[in-house]
């Protein structure tokens, strides 16, 4: 039996919503009456899903119940805290975050609705966006006195740049889903209702890629685009040779060559 530590780090399951499908996992948050704003229950249980992917599992999608992705951090729970307790909550997002972008599988997002504040971190933290046409973005803490604390000065700026993101702060700018698949919040823009499918039908492409393909894109590629130039060389070399030597890539290679595999046509 836990003790009362163990507890308070536990999060509440029934605040997600986790259901296997073939492959992909789908994680929904699952507070629609509060527009699924993130307070510690629902960031803890995150953390509890994303520790514990079964092996089963090749991609994960995240995706929130109701009308929208997430409103951000629930204010009405926000406490007074001194300055080491704010450090520890947000370090405590911080290493949510990390275990979702740092996840042994792809992570994809359905955006829909609301997608500010911390729900626009959460959704900075997946490795693909889709967004329909329902979808806005914001960045709400100027107004509220407060400034982002789940990573998103570090994740956002690498997509959409620093004076957009400052602008939204300072201003309160909120963007469409139009002008967030052209500007970089989302890779993908959907009809009406069509964020969820379009995830799942990507979940499931890139489930069945090589697994060390995926382990190279999730965890080698970031650090090479951010690495010196020639590090980053040598770091691409090394990782081509890994894959390249795989027995799942030497099938597929030979498939290709026999022509069991189709070739890349435009869509």
């Amino acid at each position: 039996m836990g003790n009362a530590a163990d507890a308070a780090d536990a999060g509440d399951a029934s605040l997600l919503r986790i259901e296997t499908r073939g492959a992909v996992l789908t994680v929904g948050l699952n507070r629609p009456a509060k527009r699924n704003a993130l307070n510690d229950g629902i960031i803890l249980a995150l953390q509890d899903c994303f520790s514990a992917i079964p092996d089963t599992v090749g991609a994960v999608v995240i995706h929130g119940v109701g009308d929208h992705f997430s409103s951000g951090l629930d204010l009405s729970e926000l406490t007074e805290r001194d300055a080491t307790e704010g450090l520890v909550h947000s370090q405590m997002w911080h290493r949510v975050f990390d275990r979702i972008q740092y996840c042994r599988v792809p992570v994809i997002a359905a955006l829909k609705g609301a997608v500010i504040g911390g729900g626009l971190e959460l959704a900075c933290a997946a490795h693909i966006r889709v967004a329909e046409p329902s979808a806005y973005f914001a960045l709400p803490e100027g107004q509220r006195g407060i400034f982002v604390g789940g990573g998103g000065s570090v994740r956002l700026p690498r997509l959409i740049g620093v004076p957009r993101m400052a602008d939204m702060m300072l201003t309160g700018r909120v963007y469409s889903a139009t002008e967030g698949a052209a500007y970089g919040f989302s890779q993908y823009l959907t009809e009406a209702d069509g964020a969820l499918p379009k995830a799942l039908e990507l979940a499931e492409r890139v489930a069945a890629n090589a697994p060390l393909t995926n382990f190279a894109v999730l965890q080698a590629l970031p650090m090479i685009a951010e690495a010196n130039p020639q590090t980053g060389l040598l770091m691409e070399s090394l990782m081509a040779t890994v894959a390249q030597s795989d027995k799942e890539a030497k099938k597929r290679i030979r498939a290709f060559l026999d022509r069991k595999t189709a070739k890349v046509k435009p869509t």
